[in-house]
C-alpha cells in the first residue's frame, strides 16, 4: 500500500481529486486529497493571511502525520507548497510526482514563473476570482465542468506572489513528471528545456526522474481520473521513461 498525498492547483481543493482518489483506494492504496488553507471548504478564512508560506506550513504538517514514505502529487500551483514542504521533510518523501506542472527555483514566486497567466492583473480584494471558463482543449466532461465552476473558490494573492524557500534538499528525491499534451507540455518540450544547459533543468535528466505523457489538457483529475490514478500507481513504483528514453 502506498500513501499519496493529492494537492490540487488554482482555485480547487481536494474535491477535484476525489474520483482519482476513489481509483486509488480502490487499487488497495491510502489516498489522500488535500484543501489548502482558504481554498474550497477552507474558503472562509481571511484571505489577507495566507500566503504560500501557510500552504507551505499546511503540506508539511500532513507529511509530518501521514508520513514517512508519501508520494507527494502536485498540480500545477501546487508545485510550489509541495517542494518548500518536500525540502523541509525530506525523509517524509518517497516520490514527488509534478502533475502538468514545472518545478520552482529558490526565491521564485508562481507570478515570477508565468508572467503570461495575468493574474495580479485579475486580482480583486486580495484574491484572484475564478477564471470563466475551462477551454474545450482541456477536455473537462460537461459534468465535471458544472462541478468545477460550482466548488471552485478564489485564490489568495498572496499564494502566488511570495517567493518559494528552498534549501535544494528536494534535489535528492526522486521525481515523476506527468505531461498533458493537449496544454503543450511533452518530454519533447522537456528535452528541449534540458538541451539549453542551465543548471535548473539539469535534473530532467539525472537517475531516478521519469516521465510520462496523457492524452489530455491541464487537468486530467477531472478529464481522465481513471488513467492518471493508474500512472500515480506506476509512478509511486518507480516506473515512467528517462528523458532520453525511447
Amino acid at each position: 500500500m502506498t500513501t499519496f498525498l493529492l494537492l490540487p492547483g488554482l482555485f480547487m481543493g481536494g474535491w477535484a481529486w476525489e474520483a482519482v482518489a476513489a481509483e486509488l483506494t480502490a487499487q488497495g492504496h491510502r489516498a489522500l486529497p488535500v484543501t489548502l488553507p482558504g481554498m474550497a471548504e477552507r474558503s472562509g478564512e481571511d484571505p489577507a493571511g495566507i500566503g504560500l508560506g501557510e500552504h507551505t506550513d499546511a503540506v508539511s504538517e500532513l507529511l509530518d502525520t501521514a508520513g514517512p514514505g508519501i508520494v507527494l502529487v502536485a498540480h500545477s500551483y501546487a508545485v510550489f507548497p509541495a517542494l518548500a514542504a518536500a525540502d523541509r521533510r525530506p525523509g517524509q518523501v518517497s516520490r514527488v510526482v509534478f502533475v502538468d506542472t514545472g518545478f520552482p527555483e529558490a526565491g521564485e514566486s508562481l507570478v515570477a514563473q508565468m508572467p503570461q497567466l495575468g493574474l495580479l492583473e485579475r486580482a480583486v480584494g486580495g484574491v484572484i476570482p475564478v477564471p470563466e471558463e475551462i477551454p474545450a482543449v482541456h477536455a473537462v466532461p460537461s459534468a465535471e465542468l458544472e462541478r468545477y465552476h460550482r466548488l471552485a473558490t478564489p485564490q489568495p494573492v498572496r499564494t502566488v506572489t511570495e517567493p518559494v524557500e528552498l534549501t535544494g534538499a528536494w534535489l535528492k528525491l526522486p521525481t515523476t513528471g506527468v505531461f498533458c499534451r493537449a496544454n503543450g507540455l511533452s518530454l519533447e518540450f522537456a528535452r528541449t528545456l534540458h538541451g539549453t544547459g542551465l543548471p535548473r533543468f539539469a535534473k530532467l535528466a539525472e537517475p531516478g526522474v521519469t516521465f510520462f505523457e496523457l492524452a489530455t489538457g491541464h487537468y486530467p483529475m477531472l478529464s481522465a481520473p481513471v488513467e492518471l490514478a493508474d500512472v500515480l500507481v506506476r509512478a509511486a513504483a518507480g516506473e515512467g521513461r528517462g528523458l532520453y528514453e525511447g
